[in-house]
């Protein structure tokens, strides 16, 4: 699947995207390797101010938190083993891309400044 963002009046595409099931939604990018993990989206029916965990995920990944329109509301480099994260507003979806080499040049145009 390939999900398209907006960010910075641009729309910037994320190729070879997983959606997860209810029960992936728990896993998410836990116990995965880095460099054959895709990038993981969760999708919510109604906003929600759910907190997520890097507990058991053993590299880096970018934490991109978007409203309905697909706009991104907050981003976070989150390192392995963190208790909590959270977005400050409500959300609709939430993709977790790993830091890796399939994903590197869309992380670098994410988080340059």
């Amino acid at each position: 699947m390939k999900i398209g963002l907006i960010y910075r009046r641009k729309k910037i595409y994320i190729q070879n995207v997983r959606k997860l099931s209810e029960f992936g939604k728990g896993v998410g990018l836990m116990f995965k390797r880095k460099e054959k993990c895709p990038a993981m989206l969760f999708e919510f029916t109604c906003p929600t101010k759910m907190k997520i965990h890097s507990l058991f995920v053993f590299f880096p990944f970018a934490a991109i938190w978007l409203d309905d329109k697909n706009r991104i509301i907050e981003k976070k480099i989150v390192r392995p083993f963190r208790l909590i994260i959270s977005c400050r507003k409500s959300f609709y979806k939430l993709i977790e891309i790993p830091v890796n080499k399939k994903y590197c040049r869309k992380i670098k145009l994410l988080f340059k400044k």
